[in-house]
């Protein structure tokens, strides 16, 4: 870990004693837009000051404002595990407190800490992830859709020409990474062409709005978010852009479907696809699939290379993410050539 590129306040918050619970050892956890500290029991999670176009945490009010939007939004799903929006203070002697006296140098989200064992990612790691784990998420996530948001506003964004939109973002938001490493030509041209075949069935896309399953959706579903302990956990959802998670049910779907393939669990995959469609009735969802799961697939990769290229993430987060970025690269590749 590269501490001298880490903000004062962070590197506060990795000494044990600041925190007002028993903590023995602090963990931090870096993605492209987030600093994540496991500290004792509980979770602390802070917004990077970027600002990537699709997000933007530039400023501390603009922060604020997603920190606050981060709870009222996942509490959908994990209402015992978001706790409280926390305030990083610093005092006249300059120092650092959570929730103390003095001027906000940060905000970020308290969540209780799940077990880690139980983590989806860990579960599929050690081969451990069941039928009766795809049925417990059919079942959940079914129930979730069902009473999501809806309405003529966000029906808007699941016409071709919005998720165009998206789409065409990630294309050129990865034009500089092509032939470096994660990213080919080849991948990149063929990606391009389904995608904007795809993307000419105007028809279909508005039956899918008529349908009514354009909805509030998750955003980010797949295994890194999930929690399968003493009941199902979905955590973490996209809360700084709309356009990302009002969207089509099958793009929320086609992410943990396209997860599931990643690890080469294609028959659980199938499984859960099988038993979300009957839970719902939701026949439609089939024929965007593949789409979605490109898109998504694609959208890992762009992540990927994204933290890859962050100079405060260390050397082996770096690696393991460019590999990781190159497998998506090659799985996008593969639904778009069928």
């Amino acid at each position: 870990m590269t501490d001298n590129l880490l903000p004062d306040f962070l590197r506060a918050l990795l000494q044990p004693g600041i925190y007002d619970h028993p903590v023995h050892e602090v963990e931090l956890i870096q993605t492209h837009i987030s600093w994540v500290i496991l500290a004792g029991d509980y979770v602390y999670k802070f917004k990077k000051p970027v600002d990537f176009g699709f997000l933007d945490f530039s400023d501390l009010a603009k922060r604020h404002r997603c920190c606050e939007q981060e709870l009222l939004l996942n509490r959908r799903l994990c209402p015992d595990i978001y706790l409280a929006l926390i305030r990083v203070t610093i005092d006249a002697a300059a120092h650092f407190s959570l929730n103390g006296k003095g001027e906000v140098v940060e905000y970020g989200v308290q969540m209780k800490r799940m077990p880690e064992d139980r983590m989806m990612v860990h579960l599929i790691r050690d081969g451990q992830l069941t039928a009766d784990h795809i049925e417990a998420l059919a079942t959940v996530l079914a129930d979730f859709y069902q009473r999501a948001e809806h309405g003529e506003d966000i029906a808007g964004f699941g016409t071709a020409s919005a998720v165009g939109v998206n789409v065409a973002e990630n294309f050129e938001q990865t034009a500089s990474f092509i032939g470096k490493g994660a990213l080919s030509q080849e991948q990149y041209d063929s990606i391009v062409r389904y995608s904007h075949s795809f993307l000419a069935n105007e028809a279909l896309f508005q039956r899918r709005i008529d349908d009514g399953y354009i909805r509030d959706c998750h955003g980010d579903l797949y295994s890194a978010n999930i929690c399968l302990a003493d009941k199902v956990y979905i955590y973490d959802c996209i809360e700084f852009n709309q356009r990302f998670r009002y969207s089509d049910i099958a793009s929320d779907v086609a992410f943990l479907v396209m997860d599931l393939e990643f690890y080469g669990l294609d028959e659980l995959a199938r499984l859960f696809v099988d038993r979300f469609v009957q839970k719902t009735g939701d026949k439609g969802l089939i024929g965007m699939l593949n789409f979605y799961k490109c898109y998504r697939a694609y959208v890992r990769g762009k992540i990927n290379v994204f933290t890859a290229a962050d100079p405060a993430v260390d050397p082996a987060t770096r690696s393991l993410c460019n590999r990781n970025a190159a497998t998506y690269f090659r799985l996008a590749q593969r639904y778009a050539e069928g």
